[in-house]
């Protein structure tokens, strides 16, 4: 039986057997031997940095958990890029004095001086990781978070979880979430590491892809966003594909029950929830088949109920693990207790704004419009050019009824509608003045809405799409083209025109709201741009998306004629 290690210890040569499997990628087995001299390799890249922190980011898992334990080894702080978006490149690089993996500038690992590297075993107090969350403010949050926080962490996974890898041989553990961020990290690289198994190296991107990964033979863990369990299309063929699969988790953010009934009757497991956030780690889990709405603290984790009604936390995954934490999360004790043998969230404590001197409840205003039939979800967000010109903003997420409401009212009578709802409930100063209509809220990779992706949609690169066709593989949506748009800007001074990889990435875009299919094309083909689109414009885009071939089709026209069309490729041979 295969022994549990500290994350102290995972990179000892003498941690496992030499021939142990630490991965299998490429039709082979990658042995703990070959990984710890990878590490080895990157310690010594490492050890010739000046300065303290290092940035990674790699698409690899395996790549990454040796640069990971590389870096740690070499006495240096890994940093995480949580993307490779400019405006994250931007925030980070500056902070770092190395980067590796797929960020400018990379290191590569010395192989010639590994043979000289000699691994100890790392202090779990020393060695730290910093990650970056979402902050209030759209700006990333940096969150550092000690080894010994961690290992903590994969010891209570392993306590409460373990048994559904045990007598489970060559288990593969796939992901839809990257391993770059707080819950991918545990569950794909570090819990699997300090058990013994192997690392999750298979990423699906879109539900075919999943499908396909689950129906090869042999033991399977899942490892989902909330967003992709509740949008698993019915038609797949799950029930065969899922035979070998041992068990589903869901973090990171909310699982709404019916996402979770709809994951359980799809692939026969009610999914595993575990509650958290990056600042505290993993607090509790629940499965709702077996627990319904209460959630049980994870070994270690002592919680309780602040005067306030919020949830407080005292762990190991905390900074001070003797101190209480108070999280923003209402919550009520199960069976009248204080909430240390159970407890039920009852949602998020009062987001507060100041808006022209008064104090403004952002969540009762989103309350209020999600008790109106027409919004499946609300996101209020302060739009502060200045502390003194402070507004609201309202981005919706229309259900069928409201998106009906938009369409025979339009905009300029529905937002007034939506005024008169909430003046019981908000001085009339802080009435949202832009309001935005999606069809579901922005996610990231992760499956959370980020301040970030809300702000954007008020200062928008592509206009906001009314739907006028959606369906399995074909939709059609009407822009239009506010003078205003950022992408407008510099192009060309005088006589601004829709630049054509402004007109791709608004196509990207639509196909991933339209389908839900990931932002990651190889290649654009028969590309044709046969006139400009001009500030005004009102644009017809037409999508078609071929899932067997990995192509997303489309014709961009206007009541001038067409102005471009195309198809952007996933992979495979072009047709």
């Amino acid at each position: 039986m295969t022994t549990f290690s500290a994350l102290s210890d995972v990179a000892l040569p003498q941690a496992r057997a030499a021939a142990h499997g630490v991965a299998a990628t490429g039709g082979r087995t990658v042995t703990h031997a070959d990984w710890v001299r990878s590490v080895q390799a990157w310690c010594a890249a490492f050890r010739q940095v000046q300065g303290t922190e290092v940035g990674l980011y790699f698409d690899d898992p395996l790549a990454f958990a040796a640069a990971l334990w590389g870096a740690w080894h070499a006495g240096k702080t890994p940093v995480l890029a949580s993307d490779l978006q400019p405006h994250t490149l931007a925030h980070l690089l500056p902070q770092v004095q190395a980067c590796a993996g797929q960020l400018p500038g990379a290191i590569q690992p010395d192989e010639s001086g590994a043979l000289a590297v000699v691994l100890q075993p790392l202090s779990l107090r020393a060695a730290q990781v910093v990650l970056f969350t979402s902050g209030s403010t759209g700006v990333p949050e940096r969150i550092a978070k000690h080894l010994s926080q961690l290992d903590a962490e994969v010891h209570a996974l392993q306590a409460v979880f373990g048994p559904l890898a045990r007598d489970a041989p060559g288990l593969r553990t796939l992901a839809t979430v990257s391993h770059q961020h707080i819950y991918g990290l545990l569950f794909r690289v570090l819990w699997p590491l300090a058990a013994g198994r192997l690392l999750g190296m298979e990423f699906a991107r879109y539900p075919e892809e999943l499908v396909a990964q689950l129906s090869q033979p042999g033991p399977t863990l899942l490892i989902s966003s909330p967003a992709r369990l509740g949008r698993l299309p019915e038609q797949l063929g799950w029930a065969a594909a899922s035979q070998g699969l041992r068990g589903i988790f869901s973090s990171g953010g909310p699982l709404p029950p019916e996402a979770s009934a709809h994951a359980l009757a799809l692939l026969g497991h009610s999914p595993t929830e575990v509650f958290g956030s990056s600042e505290t780690g993993g607090i509790a889990w629940r499965r709702r088949a077996e627990q319904g709405d209460a959630w049980q603290p994870l070994p270690g984790v002592q919680v309780r109920l602040a005067d306030s009604g919020c949830l407080s936390v005292r762990s190991g995954h905390l900074p001070d693990a003797e101190a209480w934490w108070e999280t923003a999360d209402r919550a009520l004790p199960q069976d009248g207790g204080d909430g240390g043998a159970g407890f039920v969230l009852q949602g998020r404590a009062d987001r507060i704004a100041k808006i022209a001197e008064k104090r403004i409840s952002l969540t009762a205003m989103e309350n209020a419009l999600l008790a109106s039939g027409w919004v499946a979800a609300a996101r209020a967000v302060v739009l502060q050019a200045s502390p003194a010109a402070a507004r609201v903003g309202m981005v919706l997420a229309l259900n069928g009824a409201g998106w009906q409401a938009l369409q025979q009212q339009g905009r300029k009578q529905m937002g007034a509608a939506l005024r008169t709802l909430l003046e019981p409930v908000v001085d009339r100063v802080a009435l949202p003045r832009s309001w935005r209509y999606v069809a579901a809220l922005p996610q990231n990779a992760q499956g959370k809405t980020t301040q970030h992706d809300l702000l954007d949609l008020f200062r928008p690169l592509m206009p906001a799409p009314e739907w006028t066709e959606r369906s399995e593989h074909q939709a059609t949506a009407t822009l239009l083209v506010d003078p205003g748009l950022r992408v407008l800007d510099g192009h060309f001074p005088g006589a601004p025109i829709v630049p054509g990889v402004a007109q791709l990435h608004w196509v990207v875009t639509l196909g991933q709201q339209a389908f839900g299919i990931p932002a990651a094309f190889l290649r654009a083909e028969v590309v044709k741009f046969q006139q400009p689109i001009l500030p005004g414009t009102r644009v017809q885009v037409q999508l078609q998306w071929v899932p067997d071939k990995g192509q997303l089709q489309f014709a961009l026209t206007s009541g001038r004629g067409p102005h471009a069309s195309g198809r952007l490729v996933r992979g495979g041979e072009a047709a």
